[in-house]
């Protein structure tokens, strides 16, 4: 099934919206400089596409549409930007939209080298193509020996018309003209091999970096080495030179430090260690300012500044997410704008789903923060492991610490404070195991109580302690010595402070009086929990058991009130939404699943590439934010249901879901596709309400109340709006073409006055006919009223003032056309449609002509006719209006 079919019918609820803390990957980043905004921007790859930021304030400017597989190269000439996948290259203009594809490669490109009109790339079968990047042709295709000369870097050296360097994994260089398709010239090499090749600001020279650390500043003119330094590091990852004045060069390593060597003096300056956590990727200085980019596979972009003569890079700016996947996730407060997120790597990062500046890391969990400070990260003996739960709450996080957490396999948990944007003030860590630490104790799950002073703390040895959050102090523990005679596995406080309700792995969950301790209930579990999770607003307490079923507890009742199967794998986390109707879960079965709770059915299921690890729905119901099996983002999903109408129906047992795509990785579906899928839904269709839902009921008109209402009031109203003085002629009239009187313009036509016209007024002329009086005297012959109740209802008041007039005799109209419009009112009545309308029609044709009616017998006749229809009419609906009357108040005032 296609990407599209999948996205409609994956999911109805949920449809792909964008990735969070994405930065960058183990590719080199790539620099672009816009002539016409004269400002610099940078790209980097993050899996099936790349980002663009701009270097002023490293905010994101453009996410391009995804590519099939993972971006394997990265380059970019002032025009396009280019990317491999696979034996693929694509081109991209305006950062987004691929214009040029290039195919011709048998095997996975590594290598790009944007040249002029043309486009260099380099296979993993040592095959180079150039390629025409307009036509999209190959230019000339050079196939190298892989024993004796493997292409492992390439660069233009600066004013050598037509010549490319190329460097193999031999040591070797080799200096040709792609014009002409000549080897110029071959360098023997240095005995390793070529990981970098860069141009210096020198003509001629190059910067070549080898595996063994080397770097040789050449010159290719003469073949000369002009100065030989030794990185201690291994092999070389990047180069680069600054061009604003300071002869230093920058060379990147494995292990993520960067060394600044003195070209002119010939000698190591300085290093600027742990830049990042991984390989450096990237590293370049920007022209003409001290100014160094630097990105690894750690998910960071920094920009250093060199503003000190002679020392390091000072860090300027950086964009930072996890450098290891997320392992939980929630929203912190209840605005939704921003995401706590627990990583693999240790630290707890706040990422804002408006804009990538509110984003800020807490830092990683160290047991002694101001030793941690001076030696440093890398160096902290005191670190702790990645965090497993941890719960937060906004109410008091202002006045001390609003989060805590729990650490795998640690027994110690920590505070963390939002606002300052580090680790708190406390390690708590109960006293009952000072005297044997070799137990293997450690906390399994935590709470904070809503109002923000008291954390519960559960252990693998069946313990549950509360702890105050303001000092720190143990305030007690629940049952005798332990609460379970098992592991506890879930935790939760209750919105009043009322209730505390643990599972454990002895099957038992237990419901305690929160502040007295006291057990209130017990209640036997069919399996081992695994998780529990409390909606405090409506106290549905849901536990995920080791059985992959989802079992709901009333916690009002203490009563199972569902149960849920269908997974078929471990379930990772759940999430409620705002309203406590949805339960979201995720497990190892790779679905992503909603149960509706009043139903007690499954309502949606999707299947994503990687597991969720954790989701959390946001407070205001917008989105779902997810975390997956190795992934470094937090993926947001938006709920299609507020801003459209989804039918929700129970999903069959049998039903297959399918595969989304993550989003921030979709590419753009074509409308008219999912027109086409639209129709082909099974989903149901909205209701369209009918003109009339029964022939027995009464129906009104949904005409304005100002188009019938005042009928009767005219000559009052005309009165009322009677000009003071009478309209002042202009003195040059502007031409304009007269219009028939509506509610509706319409032109009148131009009469053409013939040449023998008597001059003489026709009075049959003036009374002439209107389109309502022709229809009424039509209907007379036919007997269908709808068309004259059309015309009517398209007019004004005046104008149906001014027709109803027409109809009397002493104006040019006739008594069969009087008796004509009571028919047409007899009619509306029969099919009780424009219930409104034919009584205020009617009042004002009596108003207008009852005492003519009085004095023709064939129209009292009709009139008798239409009272009786009339009478008959309103007594059915008087009679439904009292029984409902009667029904409203009995419900009102009945003790039921």
């Amino acid at each position: 099934m296609s990407d599209m079919s999948a996205g409609k019918k994956g999911s109805v609820i949920f449809s792909g919206f964008r990735a969070l803390g994405l930065y960058s990957n183990h590719l080199a980043h790539v620099l672009r400089f816009h002539q016409k905004h004269r400002e610099f921007y940078v790209l980097t790859a993050v899996g099936q596409c790349f980002h663009t930021y701009n270097v002023k304030k490293l905010g994101i400017v453009a996410v391009s549409n995804a590519l099939p597989e993972d971006i394997s190269s990265l380059a970019a000439d002032r025009m396009l930007v280019y990317a491999a996948y696979g034996k693929l290259i694509s081109a991209f203009a305006k950062n987004k939209e691929v214009v040029h594809t290039y195919t011709g490669h048998q095997a996975d490109v590594h290598l790009l080298l944007p040249f002029g009109d043309h486009l260099i790339s380099v296979d993993k079968d040592n095959v180079v193509i150039i390629w025409d990047v307009e036509s999209e042709d190959t230019y000339l295709q050079i196939s190298y020996d892989k024993a004796s000369f493997e292409v492992s870097a390439l660069m233009h050296p600066s004013t050598y018309l037509n010549k490319i360097l190329f460097g193999s994994s031999q040591g070797s260089l080799q200096l040709w003209n792609v014009k002409s398709n000549k080897l110029l010239f071959t360098f023997p090499g240095w005995a390793s091999a070529v990981t970098v090749l860069q141009q210096t600001p020198a003509v001629d020279v190059v910067g070549v970096g080898l595996a063994s650390g080397q770097i040789i500043v050449h010159n290719i003119r003469f073949d000369e080495t002009l100065m030989k330094f030794q990185q201690d590091w291994g092999p070389v990852t990047a180069l680069s030179f600054r061009t604003d004045g300071h002869p230093i060069m920058a060379s990147g390593s494995p292990i993520g430090h960067i060394g600044l060597w003195d070209l002119e003096e010939k000698k190591f300056v300085s290093q600027m260690r742990d830049a990042h956590t991984t390989a450096i990727a990237g590293l370049t200085f920007l022209q003409n300012e001290p100014l160094l980019i630097t990105n690894g596979a750690d998910n960071a972009i920094r920009v250093w500044i060199f503003d000190v003569a002679g020392g390091d890079g000072r860090l300027l700016r950086q964009r930072t997410g996890h450098s290891a996947p997320p392992t939980k996730i929630r929203h912190h407060d209840q605005s939704s704008l921003n995401i706590l997120s627990a990583g693999q790597d240790g630290t707890l990062q706040s990422f804002s789903t408006v804009h990538e500046r509110f984003n800020k890391s807490l830092g990683h969990g160290t047991l002694n923060k101001t030793r941690a400070k001076k030696k440093g990260l890398t160096n902290d003996t005191a670190k702790l492991p990645a965090i497993t739960r941890f719960a937060a709450e906004t109410s008091r996080q202002s006045d001390w610490d609003g989060i805590i957490a729990c650490h795998r396999g640690f027994l110690v948990t920590t505070t963390w404070n939002y606002q300052k944007g580090s680790i708190g003030a406390h390690k708590l860590e109960p006293e009952r195991f000072n005297k044997n630490r070799s137990l293997n104790v450690h906390a399994t799950a935590v709470d904070i109580t809503s109002c923000g002073n008291f954390a519960v703390i559960a252990l693998s040895s069946g313990h549950i302690d509360v702890y105050n959050m303001q000092s720190g102090f143990h305030r007690g523990h629940y049952g005798e010595d332990k609460a379970h005679a098992g592991a506890v596995r879930g935790v939760s406080v209750d919105a009043l402070n009322q209730l505390t309700v643990s599972v454990g792995a002895d099957r038992l969950l237990k419901i305690w009086r929160f502040r007295s301790k006291e057990l209130l209930h017990t209640h036997s579990l069919p399996a081992a929990p695994a998780s529990s999770l409390l909606h405090r607003e409506s106290g549905m307490l849901a536990i995920a058991l080791d059985d992959f079923t989802i079992y709901i507890l009333d916690m009002e009742t203490r009563r199972t009130v569902r149960r849920f199967s269908g997974h078929r794998g471990q379930i990772n986390d759940m999430t409620f939404s705002p309203d406590g109707r949805w339960l979201i879960t995720a497990s190892m079965d790779c679905t992503i699943r909603t149960w509706d709770l009043p139903s007690g059915s499954l309502v949606d299921c999707f299947l994503v590439d990687a597991a969720a690890v954790s989701l959390s729905m946001s407070p205001t119901g917008n989105f779902l934010a997810s975390s997956h099996v190795d992934g470094l983002g937090i993926y947001l999903w938006s709920n299609n249901t507020l801003c459209s109408m989804v039918s929700l129906r129970p999903l069959p047992a049998d039903y297959e879901p399918t595969v989304i795509m993550l989003p921030g990785t979709c590419p753009s579906r074509d409308t008219e596709e999912e027109d086409i899928l639209d129709a082909d839904s099974s989903e149901m269709d909205e209701y369209i309400s009918p003109a009339q839902l029964d022939e027995h009921l009464i129906t009104l008109s949904l005409l304005p109340d100002s188009r019938w209402k005042n009928l009767l009031h005219l000559d009052i109203i005309k009165k009322k709006n009677k000009p003071k003085e009478p309209p002042k002629l202009p003195k040059a009239a502007p031409f304009f073409i007269p219009t028939i009187p509506g509610l509706v313009p319409q032109f009148a036509l131009p009469s053409t006055p013939s040449e023998d016209q008597s001059k003489i007024v026709n009075l049959g002329v003036l009374a002439q006919k209107s389109s309502f009086y022709l229809q009424l005297e039509k209907a007379l012959d036919n007997n269908s009223y709808e068309e004259p109740v059309k015309l009517l209802r398209e007019l004004g008041p005046s104008a149906i003032e001014t027709e109803l007039r027409a109809l009397s005799p002493d104006l040019g109209g006739e008594v069969r056309v009087m008796e004509s419009f009571l028919k047409m009112i007899s009619s509306i009545l029969q099919s009780k449609r424009d219930f409104d309308l034919a009584q205020a029609y009617l009042a004002l044709f009596l108003k207008l002509h009852l005492r003519f009616i009085a004095e023709q017998p064939e129209l009292m006749e009709e009139a008798e006719s239409v009272s009786a229809h009339l009478e008959e009419t309103w007594m059915s609906m008087q009679t439904l209006l009292n029984q409902n009357i009667c029904l409203l108040s009995y419900v009102k005032s009945a003790l039921l």
